[in-house]
């Protein structure tokens, strides 16, 4: 069986779970991943119920003791005058201002620690599931060494992994992008400095796992109307729309009900204090839950029990919430934002509102109340749509056979 690295940042965080399914799906390849991370995320967001074995199998680059600073020293002394100057190179050639180059000379060090890893567990490759700063660590690790990368870009645009794009994907043997719209994007900012190797594939769902165990049943017109979104804790997921469509559905004399499952960053010391003083404004207190980062497993039941997913952002990648909510079947609202048009067709597999429209969001929700051929139609199309578009399995077999192929040029 092939050993990579494979690295994660902040992992396992409440988002992870799709880098989970993507690790099984490698070793059913015939790919074993040696799981790297840059720190450990805040303990409130590692939520999934094998985040402690994920925790324990982890090599993490941060912190650095004294003595893994001296190696890392050690190790691009050892390279010589020619990676020197080559990381030299990549530094001054950023498209960054002095602090962030500041930090791009830190993490050229920080990378001989990850040389080290690799050496010591006998693997020469290594993925990189985010653009971001361990993009940076794996460039410089493979400047300094034999160490090659690869790259996956998620995320609705390059500007949201920060500044040296470029060099990162100079460098890398392969990549993938999760859409042909952040394709469009990466040649038009990139050009001749991607790799050759570039292919298009989301993330995706173990369908065999994420499914009802009983048919989609609409809202009857009795009781509560329950409705469920996903996300992390943050301005751009809108969750403070979706909070006030649900206040204009009580005022229409819609008894609905809303969970909201998802954490802040600072593991509810930041954005979420901010949108529960919100939610005491709008007096919707008792009929909003925060429900916190939760397992998959809770998430699966809470798609199946509710009568409508929703999610109200301002910017979306690929969401694997809408990916999740697809396989379960259940009738969607979402925003016309980044990819989630090339995801879902308006009124087949979900309903499509503008963002920032509270008042639209509201009325897609009543419209599915209202009409159950609708909600059956929907439900039945979203795992359509998660069947032929969205299996977790299909990303791995790119990473795979293009590492083969790298074995096999090497």
């Amino acid at each position: 069986m092939q050993q990579i690295g494979y690295l994660i940042p902040e992992f396992p965080g409440q988002t992870h779970i799709f880098y989970w399914r993507e690790l099984q799906a490698l070793a059913d390849e015939g790919i074993q991943c040696s799981l790297v991370s840059t720190r450990r995320p805040p303990k409130e967001i590692a939520s999934h119920s094998w985040a402690e074995q994920a925790i324990k199998n982890t090599f993490y680059l941060f912190p650095v003791t004294a003595s893994e600073l001296f190696g890392c020293v050690m190790r691009i002394l050892i390279a010589g005058p020619f990676a020197w100057w080559r990381c030299a190179r990549s530094v001054v050639a950023a498209d960054a201002n002095l602090k962030q180059k500041a930090r791009l000379i830190a993490l050229a060090i920080l990378s001989g620690k990850l040389v080290r890893h690799s050496k010591k567990n006998g693997w020469n490759h290594i993925h990189v599931t985010s653009c971001a700063d361990g993009a940076n660590v794996a460039m410089f690790a493979s400047l300094i060494s034999d160490l090659t990368y690869s790259l996956t870009h998620l995320g609705p645009s390059l500007l949201t992994y920060g500044p040296n794009q470029p060099e990162k994907w100079r460098y890398a043997k392969f990549a993938i992008v999760e859409s042909e719209m952040l394709l469009s994007m990466a040649r038009e900012r990139l050009g001749d400095v991607l790799p050759q190797s570039l292919a298009v594939s989301s993330m995706g769902v173990d369908l065999s796992r994420s499914k009802r165990s009983s048919p989609f049943v609409p809202w009857s017109g009795d009781g509560p109307i329950r409705v469920f979104s996903c996300g992390r804790l943050n301005r751009v997921k809108g969750h403070d729309d979706l909070v006030t469509a649900m206040k204009l559905l009580r005022e229409q004399g819609y008894d609905v009900r809303l969970e909201i499952a998802g954490e802040d960053e600072q593991g509810g010391r930041g954005y979420r204090q901010e949108l529960a003083s919100f939610i005491r404004e709008k007096e919707m207190e008792e009929f909003v839950t925060l429900l916190g980062a939760v397992p998959e497993d809770i998430v699966q039941r809470r798609l199946e029990d509710a009568h409508v997913f929703a999610l109200a952002s301002l910017n979306e990648g690929t969401s694997i919430a809408i990916m999740e909510a697809l396989a379960m079947a259940i009738p969607i609202v979402v925003t016309r934002v980044g990819n989630t048009p090339g995801m879902v067709d308006d009124h087949r597999s979900a309903l499509i509102v503008e963002p920032k429209d509270p008042q639209a969001m509201a009325a897609a929700i009543r419209e599915i109340m209202d009409k159950t051929d609708l909600a059956a139609s929907l439900s039945h199309n979203a795992r359509i749509t998660a069947e032929e578009n969205f299996c977790h399995r299909t990303s791995a077999k790119l990473i795979a056979n293009f590492i083969k192929s790298l074995n096999g040029k090497q």
